[in-house]
């Protein structure tokens, strides 16, 4: 019986990672993306990074493969769907309820994607027909200095769109991405062709006009950054713009029009979501202490972010809820420890009832000992 297994290691990799249930696998040089520290380089400058440092500490290892690992000769890029069954945006209007990023709603894609990347890296050193020299590789998925998406370009997954993030022929924007570096010396792949044209339904759709020009993001005002990264308060001039997103934002990626292509069918199960994940209420989040947090988002990246950045996001939408119901679950904090939880609650109350506000406000005001909950309190607009 003939043996159709594909005789190339390039090829036997590629059909090694789709068995293994990643929806793109291309391979690149580790040189590839020359041009990708340099566009690190200015965007750190410009401080569009915000309070990332961790970004602008390891940028010579961030800027190309060779300057995390030198020995690095070649980039196996994959990317593994997570694509939606439902429209991400159907949410947007229902108040009462959180809007959760659609790559959060399932299990924690670092887990699901480093098993599958290491037994793709298993395979490989154990079936790497051919070599007739040792070689190495190591494994990365978005916890090291790797420039996964220009990596992605380079090795023919797609490009990056004007929303910065990969955009994939068959996939959509809806690619978690991952990378093996080898010393192995493979051959590359052409690499992905720009195919945005004059489409700019990305850059229209941001609610807080994080794209000072196509392709090229300011995380400082990104909703993803501020729910996720940002530590501290969440600045005046975004709050409305959130509207009901608690963790992530979806809008940029949701309009693409290449995503029609992408089908949920091909989406890994690990990423199915969670059905406390797709639209939990707001009264439920801004009740949530340490433990309960703890609870409600084991096994999902969220968890990381925290109980106190999860609260303010959520007393955020409950300010923008316009829903009265939830003044008394926002009052109740008040008083809790975190002050960016206090001061958020101030902003949320002010908005949701006036009267209750005022009376809040006469009975604790005096007695606040943190000048940003102070400032809350007095810049607070009651009309």
């Amino acid at each position: 019986m003939p043996d159709d297994k594909p005789s190339d290691l390039e090829s036997r990799v590629k059909a090694k990672a789709a068995e293994l249930g990643f929806a793109a696998c291309g391979i690149a040089r580790a040189d590839a993306a020359p041009l990708a520290g340099e566009r690190l380089h200015e965007w750190l400058a410009e401080g569009r990074h915000g309070d990332m440092i961790w970004m602008e500490e390891r940028r010579a290892q961030r800027a190309s493969p060779a300057g995390l690992w030198p020995a690095v000769r070649s980039v196996i890029a994959l990317g593994m769907s997570y694509a939606p069954k439902d429209d991400p945006l159907r949410l947007a209007e229902q108040g009462e309820v959180g809007r959760i990023s659609v790559y959060a709603q399932g299990a924690d894609y670092h887990d699901v994607i480093k098993r599958q990347l290491k037994a793709l890296g298993r395979w490989l050193a154990s079936d790497a027909v051919g070599v007739e020299y040792p070689f190495d590789l190591k494994v990365f998925v978005d916890t090291a200095p790797v420039m996964e998406k220009p990596l992605a370009e380079a090795a023919g997954l797609g490009w990056q769109g004007k929303h910065t993030n990969l955009v994939s022929r068959t996939e959509g924007s809806w690619l978690f991405l991952g990378a093996i570096y080898t010393t192995l010396e493979l051959k590359g792949d052409a690499a992905g062709r720009d195919l945005c044209g004059s489409c700019d339904a990305c850059q229209r759709a941001c609610p807080t006009d994080a794209f000072p020009a196509p392709y090229r993001l300011d995380a400082r005002r990104c909703i993803s950054y501020l729910t996720i990264e940002h530590a501290g308060v969440i600045p005046h001039e975004f709050r409305a713009g959130i509207g009901n997103r608690i963790y992530g934002c979806d809008d940029c990626l949701a309009v693409c029009p290449w995503n029609k292509f992408a089908a949920a069918a091909n989406a890994n199960l690990a990423f199915a979501p969670r059905a406390e994940l797709v639209a939990p209420e707001i009264a439920d989040l801004i009740a949530l202490d340490d433990a309960g947090f703890r609870q409600v988002f084991a096994g999902s990246p969220i968890k990381r972010i925290g109980r106190d950045k999860m609260v303010r996001n959520a007393l955020i939408a409950a300010g923008n809820s316009g829903d009265p119901a939830l003044s008394e679950g926002v009052a109740a904090l008040l008083g809790d420890p975190a002050p960016v939880v206090r001061g958020t609650a101030v902003w949320a109350l002010s908005r949701l009832d006036a009267v209750r506000f005022a009376a809040e406000k006469a009975q604790r005001r005096g007695g606040e000992n943190d000048d940003g909950v102070r400032a809350e309190w007095d810049r607070a607009n009651l009309s």
